[in-house]
């Protein structure tokens, strides 16, 4: 049985892939501790991963597939984010994800086909008003996608990255708090609607699985067509 770590599975796109994948061997961390993660079949250990210590946790010895799923949406006009704003994006797209590779890259190289999955954002390939921290911050986690691809494809080891547009979760509830203002998301999107959870998590299973075994280095947009298509 494939040992998957998921980091973020408390809620959002993380805890749609941890009911999907269920079926594996899911070691599940994240600072939200989501009453129905009880329901699920996985290891839950309640840590946040910036600031926690993966040290206390007794991972297998070989891991095969990695899921980093946290995210932020810092939505404000450039000369009103701060040097912090900035930060705080990069550490939790980025430095997070690092942190958790860095640490997991030895049992992820004793699987005979690792996947790892991180999450970028339609906003790193198109220009949006407002996006200037989430943008440069998930445009960071494209180059991290394609070096490490890169470096680690001599240990089998692939790595992919999805670039959701606006989705339905607790992180992107604001944007979709009325009738009104989910309407109007929708309308943005070539299909006419925003996306969900489920819909995400399913990439996310099938880049962890052999059907994707030929794909690595690659930026995958679910995006309701928003990234390629005008209107």
């Amino acid at each position: 049985m494939k040992n998957i770590v998921i980091i973020g599975c408390g809620q959002g796109i993380g805890f749609a892939a941890a009911k999907i994948l269920s079926d594996y061997n899911v070691i599940g961390i994240s600072r939200t501790e989501n009453p129905e993660i009880e329901n699920l079949n996985i290891e839950f250990h309640p840590i946040d991963i910036i600031s926690g210590n993966l040290d206390k946790i007794t991972f297998p010895e070989v891991i095969d597939g990695l899921v980093y799923s946290p995210g932020s949406i810092n939505l404000k006009p450039f000369n009103r984010l701060s040097i912090e704003d900035f930060k705080n994006d990069f550490e939790v797209n980025v430095l997070g994800a690092v942190k958790t590779i860095q640490k997991l890259l030895p049992n992820l190289k004793k699987s005979e086909s690792a996947s790892v999955v991180l999450f970028s954002s339609v906003a790193a390939k198109l220009g949006m008003p407002f996006h200037a921290s989430i943008s440069a911050s998930k445009s960071a986690v494209e180059g991290l996608t394609k070096s490490l691809a890169a470096e680690l494809s001599a240990q089998k080891i692939r790595v992919n990255a999805i670039a959701p547009s606006l989705t339905d979760t607790n992180l992107a509830s604001q944007l979709l708090s009325t009738p009104e203002k989910r309407e109007a998301s929708g309308k943005r999107h070539p299909l006419q609607k925003v996306g969900n959870a489920n819909e995400i998590a399913k990439m996310v299973e099938f880049l962890l699985s052999e059907n994707s075994s030929w794909i690595t280095g690659q930026i995958i947009g679910i995006d309701g067509g928003m990234s390629n298509i005008k209107l």
